[in-house]
């Protein structure tokens, strides 16, 4: 390697490939999240559209690449071979740290990333070089970094979150007050009137303010400047006609294309703003290399030549968007953060990703008394009337089709586009590489909030959501500071020996991630999973529920013997693995728990008596559940703080009744798994002689103790254990006098079919 800058930049533009295939892998859905959640395009003209608006955006993109150049440092302090040190470092760090955000599936910005590896790398580089030079100090390392312009782009990130959700919540407020949720009559008197006005404010500002940051301006500055408000009449004008023609012809509201056009203009302009990310760093690589080579490849030569505006290459440009197209298209991992944004964005129910947290909590009853004092100050006939225009008329889905509904209705979606576009291309014309991702993802937070989509039912879980996703953001920060400064610190100790070890860890790492994520995506449910039941009549929910029972007992059967197996070897690893079975059947049985109101809700008045069955038998399973999870955790606590082994003789009482238990269980899981009913009385005829044997080892454990010198952890396990035993027992046992006081072989079970929900809907609707 004789010329180990020709090596970095060749490794520099591959690595710049894969860290437009990352970060579009991130970004991407800021874009397309509200057409996808709304549900009223197709996905494949979505991304037709969205790829229009990526290309044509990437040929506008060259007014960015200077905060790549000199937007966070002095280049001029820093010589040929420094800098091209800091490149490296920032695009091993920048990809890592996006792929890392991607294979967890939370949004992270592109910017943020880029321009704090810029940070970091070129502050540790910094400071390299004022501890060689005895003249300096820590006092000079302003000298090189651009505090001034390193403090707008930090501010107007930091601003963007803010402003944002504020902007998005109080618009979306505004326009659901007019529309309401019922807006399908009142959008046909109105809504070719908001339709022009959303397209005239994403028209104006993105195609118009966006401009500005182009080299074509220069061309139609004459013709822009000083007619601003004649263009935008004039584009009110035009989009409100058209969109009346649109309604005419074809039938459809003119929403359609107003979420259309927003996606491709904010399609436009994240490629407008975000391309920098990606290229740019490349770009002043290769001008670098090419000035170096120029100067007779001079490696103390002064970098001020990046201080120099240089345009973009046309070729380079096209380049990198046909890549971000085509990642638009086939990566998987975008999906992933799609259902991040839509699950905390949802308008109805959901699987909730996020669990609350005190800070969720806080903020939650925190708003809440803010909204309840706000009551009494305003009027009850203003409140009233409020209320009314965000009635949400009651869904009769389940909660598995409330999830494959729409996320948000067309309202909704069509101010999120307007918004976010508006508020990108706006930092765009001002040349500051605003967040994206802060922007759209705040944006589709703060409408969610005005909409009411965070009721009290999932505040703590959309808040909690939204606090992960923005503490992500910070850690994205300061990951991106650290991790660059390390990097550039390894490199610089020896280019040729650190260049090549840390691309194979590069190269390692992303081949790891992609790897995990695709087992993951492609990982099917497993065969003793607990399934929801569909039927509407006790008999079908007996034969529905059979084979849950049948796992439950299994897989509980399994998780009491490695309990008793654990102690007696004083096995931690089995403890611990066992300890995240019953965990894994704990949440499953809760999320069963969960659906108990979908599942009333689709019950007619007749079947009242199911809806009970199902409900006890529930209450059963989670009684099972909870005896097993304290077994496995008391057994696990005892022997991860290293407390004395049990005696052999509590062991070998363990033992008998593990293998009682076992066969009575095993019996259990066979009854069900044939769907022999029958045998349940048998079977519930054991149930003395099991408790029976557990109340004698509870008589001999007290003997024992006031007889032998034992150990009081030891003496509170055991009976413990003992007493959880009897509590599992007793919830087996009323399970199973449930199926076998409700099982008639006679009776044809009937089940709750689509067709018959729909019929249902309907017929409520009529009665309306």
């Amino acid at each position: 390697m004789d010329n180990i800058y020709l090596f970095m930049l060749i490794a520099i533009t591959v690595l710049a490939v894969a860290d437009i295939v990352v970060g579009v892998s991130n970004d991407a859905i800021n874009f397309l999240n509200s057409a996808i959640g709304s549900k009223v395009i197709s996905l494949r003209t979505i991304m037709i559209v969205a790829s229009l608006g990526i290309f044509i955006g990437a040929v506008f993109s060259s007014g960015m690449m200077e905060v790549a150049r000199k937007g966070i440092f002095v280049p001029a302090q820093f010589e040929f071979g420094e800098i091209m040190l800091i490149f490296m470092a920032v695009m091993i760090t920048d990809i890592l740290l996006l792929d890392f955000f991607n294979t967890l599936g939370l949004p992270t910005s592109t910017t943020v990333s880029i321009v704090f590896n810029l940070l970091g790398a070129a502050v540790v580089m910094a400071l390299i070089k004022i501890g060689a030079n005895d003249a300096q100090t820590f006092a000079d390392l302003g000298t090189y970094i651009n505090k001034e312009k390193a403090v707008i782009i930090i501010s107007g990130i930091l601003l963007s979150v803010f402003i944002a959700f504020t902007v998005g919540a109080v618009v979306q407020w505004v326009s659901r007050l007019i529309f309401t949720f019922n807006y399908e009559n009142k959008i046909k008197n109105f809504g070719v009137i908001f339709s022009g006005v959303a397209l005239t404010a994403i028209t104006y500002f993105i195609f118009l303010k966006g401009l500005k940051g182009t080299p074509y301006y220069k061309e139609i500055k004459g013709m822009l400047e000083g007619n601003e408000i004649f263009i935008v009449l004039g584009g009110f004008v035009f989009w409100t006609l058209l969109a009346f023609i649109f309604e005419k012809a074809v039938k459809k509201t003119s929403l359609l294309i107003v979420i259309a056009i927003g996606t491709f203009g904010l399609a436009l302009a994240f490629s407008g703003n975000d391309l920098v990310n990606f290229i740019g760093v490349p770009m002043a690589a290769y001008h670098s290399y090419e000035a170096w080579i120029a100067s007779g490849m001079d490696i103390s030569m002064s970098m001020s030549v990046l201080d120099k505006k240089v345009p973009a290459e046309p070729l380079l440009l096209f380049i990198a968007g046909s890549i971000m197209v085509l990642t638009l298209w086939f990566s998987k991992k975008a999906k992933t953060v799609a259902e991040t944004e839509l699950s905390l964005s949802r308008q109805g129910d959901t699987h909730e990703k996020f669990q609350p947290n005190a800070l969720s909590r806080a903020v939650v009853k925190g708003s809440s008394n803010i909204f309840r004092y706000l009551g009494f100050i305003v009027p009850k006939s203003i409140q009233t009337k409020i209320g009314n225009s965000f009635y949400k008329p009651e869904s009769t889905l389940t909660k598995d089709q409330s999830i494959d509904a729409p996320a948000f209705d067309m309202i909704r979606a069509s101010v999120n586009l307007m918004v976010a576009g508006v508020l990108i291309a706006i930092a765009t014309s001002m040349k500051l590489p605003l967040s994206t991702t802060y922007v759209t993802f705040m944006v589709a937070m703060g409408t969610s909030l005005a909409d009411r989509a965070w009721g009290r039912e999932s505040a703590v879980y959309r808040v909690a959501g939204v606090l992960n996703v923005i503490c992500g953001w910070f850690g994205t920060a300061l990951g991106a500071f650290i991790a660059a400064g390390t990097v550039v610190f390894l490199i610089n100790f020896n280019p040729k020996v650190m260049v090549p070890i840390l691309l194979l860890v590069t190269a390692f790492l992303l081949y790891r991630n992609y790897k995990s994520h695709q087992n993951k995506s492609t990982a099917t449910p497993e065969e003793d999973s607990l399934k929801e039941t569909g039927s509407s009549s006790v008999q079908g929910i007996i034969l529905e529920s059979a084979s849950n029972i049948s796992n439950v007992v299994k897989r509980g059967n399994r998780i009491y013997t490695n309990a008793v197996e654990g102690l007696a070897k004083q096995d931690l690893a089995l403890l611990k693995k066992n300890k995240k079975q019953i965990d894994k059947l704990s949440t499953e049985v809760d999320s069963l728990r969960d659906n108990i109101f979908y599942f009333i809700k689709n019950l007619d008045e007749t079947s009242l008596r199911a809806s009970s069955f199902y409900i006890n038998i529930l209450g059963y399973l989670e009684d099972m559940t909870q005896s097993l999870e304290y077994i496995s955790k008391v057994s696990h606590r005892h022997i991860n703080n290293n407390h004395k082994k049990l005696k052999f003789s509590q062991i070998k009482e363990l033992k008998e009744i593990d293998d009682a238990l076992e066969i009575l269980l095993n019996d259990t899981k066979n009854a069900f798994d044939s769907r022999s009913f029958e045998q349940i009385e048998s079977i519930i005829a054991r149930k003395k002689e099991i408790l029976d044997l557990v109340t004698k080892k509870i008589v001999k454990q007290v003997s024992r103790t006031r007889t032998e010198e034992s150990s009081p952890k030891n003496t509170t396990l055991y009976f413990g254990l003992l007493l959880e035993t009897k509590d599992l027992l007793n919830a087996t046992m009323n399970l199973l006098e449930e199926y076998h006081n409700s099982f008639d072989s006679s009776v044809e079970p009937a089940t709750i079919t689509v067709a018959d929900e729909i019929e249902k809907s309907d017929s409520s609707k009529k009665t309306e």
